[in-house]
C-alpha cells in the first residue's frame, strides 16, 4: 500500500475503546483520501440529520495520500465533521506540520465518537495510544495547551481554546499554535465531546511506488511554484495579503459589511504595510517552497499571520484602518481559537446593525461597535470567543445574530457560513462558486479569483458570464481533489490536473490521467452535496445575500453591477448532471459510482 499507512484510528470517548482499523484501500483511491474520504467515511457512519453537537456526530481527522511525502507542501490535513455553523458538511483544511506527523504515527486517520464526561486529550505516540486526564488545560489558550502538551519537537499538538470548550459556533480548531482549520465550527464539535486535545508523535516513512520518479516529480513542481509569479514572488514576499491592493483596485475588496467595495485606506493595511513594519519572519509550512505564512510582532503581541481574509474582516469589513489592532485581533482568534473570517464578518454584521439603530439598548460597556472603531475589534474579539455580555450573541455567527433582530439579509453568509474577502458583484465566477459551495460562503472550494482576477491559468473577463459556469465546476472538482491529497490549494496556481495526476501516480500507483484527477474531484463534490441533501439543506440555499442580487455597487469600477446569479445556475446545473433544483441525477450518480 503505497501513500498511505493502511491504519485507521477509532477513538470512542464514551466508551474509552480505542481500536485500529485497516484502510479501505480501493475506497481510499475512489475518494482520494483528506476531504474526499472523510465525507464519504462521514456520511456511511452518521444520519445528516442529527445536532452536530451532540454525542452522535463524529469528527473525523485525515490526512490525504500525499501528506506526508516529500511532495511540495505535502502536510495538509482536513477535519471533516458535520458543521454546528451551517447544517452543511464541514471539512476544514489545515496546513502546519501536525497533518504529516499524523502519518509518521502511522495513521491515515482519526475518527472521534461520543462524548467525554470530562475533559480529556488524545496522545497517539505510533502504537501507544492513550486517552488521558485534559483537566489541567481545560480553559488555557491554544499557545498555553501546546506548550504544556508539547514533549518535543517531533511532537505536534491539535488543541481547541476556550471558544471551542464554550461551543461558539465560530470555534476553529488549531494546530501548531497559529494553523487553523477555522470555518463551520468545528471547534466547537471537539469542545461538545470534551477533547480539548490531540498530541501525535511519530518517525515512520510514508512508502512510495516509485521514489526516483517522485524525487524528480519533486524538482519539476518545485521549479514551476518557483517560476509562478504568484508562487515565485507575490506569496513568498508579502504573503496572503499581497492581494489586499489587488483586490482593492478591482473594486471587489468588500467594506463596511459590503456596503461598498473599495476601501480608501487598503495600503495601510496591505501585505506591503504588513512586511515593512511589523514582519518578523516567513512562517512556512511543512515541506512548502512558497512560504506564504507570515510571523508578526507589534508592541503588545507577537505570532503567526495574519493572513489575507483575517487583514480583510477585521479590516476593510469593519471599516478599520488600524493594522496593529487587526494584527492584535488576529492574535486572540488564534489563542482562543476562533475562525478570522466569521469573527470579524459577524463584527461587521453589528456594525451595520447598530449603524440602522437595531443596537441601540445594548450595552457596548465603552467600546461601540461602530464602523471605523480599530479599538472594538480587540474587545469584542475577545468577549465573542469568552461569550461575554454581548459577546454571546456574537458567538453563533452574523446570521444569527441578524436574525434575532428580524434582517437576516444584514448577515453577508451562504449557508449560513460568512462570505470571505472578494464582492461577487465584481467577479461573477467568484459569486457562483459562493452560491454554489456545499459548505457555505467559502472561497477555496473553487477558486475563481485565479483566473477572473491574477489571470492563472487564462485571464477571464471578471464581469462577463460567458463560460463561467464551466471554470467554476472545473475548479471546484479540481480543488475537491488536491483537499484529498494533503497538498495546498496555492500550488495550482502553477500546476495543473496533468501534474498532479502523475505526481499521485509516482506515490500511490495508479495509471491516471488529468481527466480522471477531475472525475474523482466531481465525485467528492457530489457526495458533499448527497450529504447536504440528506441534512435537509434547502434548494434555494444555493443562492447569495439579497444585496449581492439587487444592490448594485455605488462606486469604483463595478459601480452599477450586481451579480448575474440567475444567469449564471442553470447551466451550472446542467453542466454538473443535477436538476433544475440542483440535485443530482440517477444517471450522474451512477457515473460516479454513487
Amino acid at each position: 500500500m503505497f501513500g498511505y499507512m493502511g491504519k485507521l484510528l477509532r477513538v470512542n470517548l464514551t466508551t474509552g475503546s480505542i481500536k485500529v482499523e485497516d484502510l479501505d484501500f480501493e475506497l481510499a483511491k475512489k475518494f482520494v483520501g483528506g476531504r474526499g474520504l472523510g465525507t464519504k467515511m462521514l456520511f456511511d457512519e452518521i444520519d445528516p440529520k442529527i445536532d452536530a453537537l451532540s454525542p452522535e456526530n463524529k469528527i473525523i481527522f485525515i490526512n490525504g495520500p500525499m501528506s506526508g511525502t516529500p511532495t511540495p507542501t505535502g502536510g495538509r490535513y482536513m477535519v471533516v465533521t458535520k458543521s454546528p455553523l451551517s447544517g452543511t458538511i464541514a471539512s476544514s483544511n489545515s496546513g502546519g506540520t501536525w497533518g504529516a506527523r499524523l502519518k509518521y504515527a502511522g495513521y491515515d486517520g482519526v475518527i472521534v465518537e461520543g462524548k467525554s464526561e470530562k475533559p480529556v486529550y488524545i496522545s497517539i505516540n505510533e502504537d501507544k495510544v492513550e486517552i488521558l486526564d485534559a483537566t489541567h488545560v481545560w480553559g488555557k489558550t491554544v499557545g498555553d495547551t501546546t506548550d504544556i502538551l508539547q514533549a518535543d519537537k517531533k511532537t505536534n499538538v491539535l488543541a481547541i481554546g476556550p471558544a471551542g470548550e464554550k461551543l461558539s459556533l465560530m470555534a476553529a480548531i488549531m494546530n501548531d499554535k497559529d494553523r487553523a482549520a477555522g470555518r463551520s465550527g468545528v471547534g466547537a464539535v471537539m469542545g461538545s465531546k470534551g477533547l480539548k486535545a490531540i498530541v501525535v508523535k511519530g518517525n515512520l516513512k510514508v512508502s512510495l511506488f516509485d521514489e526516483e520518479k517522485v524525487k524528480l516529480n519533486n524538482r519539476e513542481a518545485t521549479a514551476k511554484l518557483k517560476e509562478n509569479p504568484v508562487t515565485g514572488e507575490g506569496l513568498p514576499a508579502y504573503g496572503t495579503a499581497v492581494l489586499v491592493n489587488v483586490i482593492n483596485a478591482n473594486g471587489i475588496f468588500p467594506t463596511n459589511n459590503f456596503q461598498e467595495g473599495v476601501f480608501m485606506s487598503a495600503e495601510d493595511i496591505s501585505g506591503e504595510t504588513l512586511a515593512e513594519k511589523y514582519l518578523v519572519r516567513k512562517d512556512p509550512c511543512h515541506r512548502c517552497p512558497i512560504g506564504c505564512g507570515r510571523y508578526t510582532k507589534t508592541d503588545k503581541v507577537e505570532g503567526g499571520g495574519p493572513e489575507y481574509e483575517t487583514i480583510w474582516a477585521f479590516g476593510a469589513d469593519c471599516g478599520v484602518k488600524d493594522l496593529e489592532k487587526i494584527i492584535e485581533a488576529n492574535y486572540w482568534c488564534n489563542q482562543y481559537g476562533i475562525d478570522t473570517i466569521t469573527a470579524g464578518a459577524t463584527l461587521a454584521a453589528a456594525m451595520e446593525l447598530k449603524q440602522k439603530g437595531f443596537l441601540d439598548d445594548i450595552d457596548f460597556e465603552g467600546h461601540d461597535l461602530d464602523f471605523g472603531n480599530d479599538d472594538a475589534i480587540v474587545y469584542w474579539t475577545k468577549k465573542m470567543a469568552l461569550k461575554e455580555g454581548f459577546g454571546e450573541k456574537l458567538s453563533y455567527g452574523s446570521y444569527r445574530l441578524c436574525e434575532s433582530y428580524g434582517v437576516p439579509e444584514l448577515s453577508m453568509t451562504v449557508k449560513k457560513l460568512e462570505m470571505p474577502a472578494y464582492d461577487p458583484r465584481g467577479v461573477q465566477g467568484q459569486g457562483l462558486n459562493y452560491a454554489t459551495s456545499n459548505r457555505g460562503g467559502c472561497h477555496v472550494r473553487g477558486y475563481m479569483i485565479s483566473p477572473e482576477i491574477l489571470g492563472l491559468p487564462a485571464k477571464l473577463e471578471r464581469l462577463d458570464v460567458k463560460d463561467k459556469p464551466f471554470w467554476t465546476k472545473t475548479f471546484q472538482d479540481l480543488t475537491a481533489f488536491i483537499d484529498g491529497t494533503g497538498l495546498c490549494l496555492f500550488t495550482s496556481f502553477a500546476l495543473g490536473a496533468d501534474d498532479y495526476a502523475e505526481i499521485f501516480n509516482n506515490i500511490v500507483g495508479t495509471n491516471w490521467t488529468g481527466e480522471d484527477v477531475l472525475k474523482a474531484g466531481e465525485r467528492i463534490y457530489n457526495i458533499e452535496k448527497l450529504f447536504n441533501i440528506a441534512a435537509g439543506i434547502l434548494p434555494e440555499e444555493d443562492t447569495l445575500p439579497a444585496r449581492l442580487l439587487k444592490e448594485p455597487l455605488s462606486e469604483g469600477p463595478n459601480e452599477g453591477n450586481v451579480h448575474r446569479l440567475s444567469e449564471l445556475l442553470p447551466e451550472y446545473y446542467s453542466l454538473r448532471g443535477w436538476d433544475e433544483n440542483g440535485i443530482p441525477t440517477p444517471a450522474k450518480l451512477k457515473e460516479l459510482g454513487l
